[in-house]
C-alpha cells in the first residue's frame, strides 16, 4: 500500500499508536450536586487571598509573559536558597519532567524508574521511546538500592526519585538518595510534596553535580489549576534547558500567582499545617476501619489498601454519593485506593460514608 493509500493515521508513529495515555482525575463539572474532590492531591484550602485580588486587577493578558522568568526565579532563590542561575520554571513540574527526559535520553537508551510511583516518569520516558527500566520498591515502599546498582547499565541515562513518593505518601532515606547520587548518574528527586516534610535536597544543587530538585506550586500553594513548578540544577544543565524550553512556558496569570503565594509564605504554611493534622487525624480514623489498611504518608494523601472486597468498586459507590477518589492496581498497588487530605468537613463526609458501608 502506498503513503497516500494509508489514510493520515498510516503516519503516525506505530509506538505511539499504541500508546497508552496517563489516566487523569475527573471534573468534578461531570458530577451533578455538591463533590467531595480527595482524587488528584489537590489543596482544598485553595490559593492565597492575594492570588485572587492580584489576577482580579492584573491587565496584562494581552501581552507575552516574562520569557527569561526573572522575577519569578529573584523569588525562587529567596526561598529556596539557590540562586537564580540554577532555577527554570515550567508549566508545571511534568513540563520539566519532559524535558529532562529529552535532554538526556536518546529513543533507545535507558531511564531507571522506581515502582510504584509517580506516572507521568514512564509518560514522558515512552513518548521518548526511552526504555524504562523498572526496580520495584520493596513492601514498605522503600527504595531498593542493590537493585538500582545492579540495573544500572551503559544505556542509563537518568534516575527518577520522587520523595516523599507519589502516590504512596513514603519518604524515602537520606542514605539511599545518596547511594543513588554516588552512582553519578544524572538523578532527579522530585520533591512535589517537600512543603509537607521540611526535608530536601535542595542545598546540595550545585555540589553534588548530577542532582537535580524538582518542585511544585500545586500541592503547598494551592495553584494546581495554573501550572507552575520549578526545578534546581546545575548552572550548565539550567542554561540548556532554558535555551530548549518553550520561551513562554509560564503563563502570565501563573507568574502573577507565584509571585502573591511567595509574598504570603506564613499563611500558605498554616494551610500546609492545618493539612499535616488532618492527615494524622484522617489516618487514625482509617485505620480503625477492619477492611482497609492506610499507609504512613508524608504529603497530603493517604494511600489505603483494601482488605475486603474490590478498591475499583470501592472508588465507585463513593463517586455514586459525590466524593471522588483514586483505586490502583497495578504492581505493589493491588486493590490500593487513595484520598487526598480535605477539609475537615470533607473528611468527615468521607469517614461517614466508609463507616456506612
Amino acid at each position: 500500500m502506498s503513503d497516500s493509500q494509508k489514510g493520515i493515521e498510516g503516519f503516525v508513529r506505530p509506538e505511539l499508536a499504541k500508546f497508552v495515555g496517563y489516566s487523569a482525575c475527573k471534573s468534578p463539572d461531570a458530577f451533578p450536586g455538591r463533590v467531595v474532590k480527595l482524587d488528584a492531591n489537590e489543596n482544598n484550602y485553595g490559593a492565597s487571598p492575594r492570588v485572587k485580588e492580584a489576577l482580579a486587577r492584573f491587565s496584562g493578558y494581552h501581552i507575552y509573559p516574562d520569557a527569561a522568568q526573572l522575577e519569578l526565579r529573584r523569588e525562587l532563590a529567596g526561598y529556596t536558597g539557590v540562586p537564580a542561575e540554577n532555577i527554570v520554571a515550567g508549566s508545571g513540574s511534568d513540563q520539566l519532567i519532559d524535558l529532562l527526559v529529552r535532554l538526556f535520553c536518546a529513543p533507545g537508551e535507558e531511564m531507571i524508574n522506581l515502582p510504584p510511583t509517580f506516572a507521568m516518569f514512564g509518560f514522558y520516558a515512552g513518548l521518548q521511546g526511552v526504555r524504562v527500566v523498572n526496580v520495584p520498591r520493596d513492601g514498605d515502599f522503600q527504595i531498593n538500592t542493590a537493585g538500582v546498582k545492579a540495573a544500572v547499565t551503559a544505556a542509563t541515562k537518568l534516575i527518577f526519585i520522587a520523595n516523599p513518593n507519589n502516590p504512596t505518601g513514603t519518604p524515602a532515606s537520606e542514605e539511599a538518595i545518596r547511594e543513588i547520587l554516588a552512582l553519578g548518574l544524572p538523578t532527579v528527586v522530585d520533591e512535589a510534596y517537600y512543603e509537607f516534610t521540611g526535608k530536601t535536597f535542595a542545598q546540595e544543587v550545585g555540589k553534588i553535580p548530577n542532582l537535580m530538585v524538582l518542585r511544585t506550586f500545586s500541592k503547598w500553594a494551592g495553584l494546581a489549576g495554573l501550572r507552575v513548578g520549578y526545578g534546581l540544577f546545575p548552572a550548565r544543565v539550567a542554561e540548556i534547558l532554558h535555551a530548549v524550553r518553550d520561551p513562554y512556558n509560564v503563563n502570565a496569570a501563573a507568574l502573577v500567582a507565584a509571585r502573591e503565594s511567595l509574598q504570603d509564605i506564613d499563611l500558605l504554611r498554616e494551610n500546609v499545617r492545618l493539612i499535616i493534622a488532618e492527615r494524622k487525624r484522617l489516618i487514625g480514623e482509617l485505620a480503625r476501619l477492619d477492611w482497609l489498611k492506610p499507609y504512613p504518608s508524608q504529603a497530603n494523601f493517604i494511600l489505603c489498601r483494601v482488605l475486603r472486597g474490590e478498591a475499583v468498586a470501592l472508588q465507585a459507590t463513593l463517586e455514586e454519593s459525590g466524593i471522588l477518589t483514586r483505586y490502583f492496581n497495578s504492581p505493589g498497588l493491588e486493590n490500593c485506593i487513595r484520598f487526598s487530605v480535605g477539609l475537615p468537613e470533607e473528611d468527615d463526609i468521607l469517614l461517614e460514608k466508609l463507616k456506612n458501608l
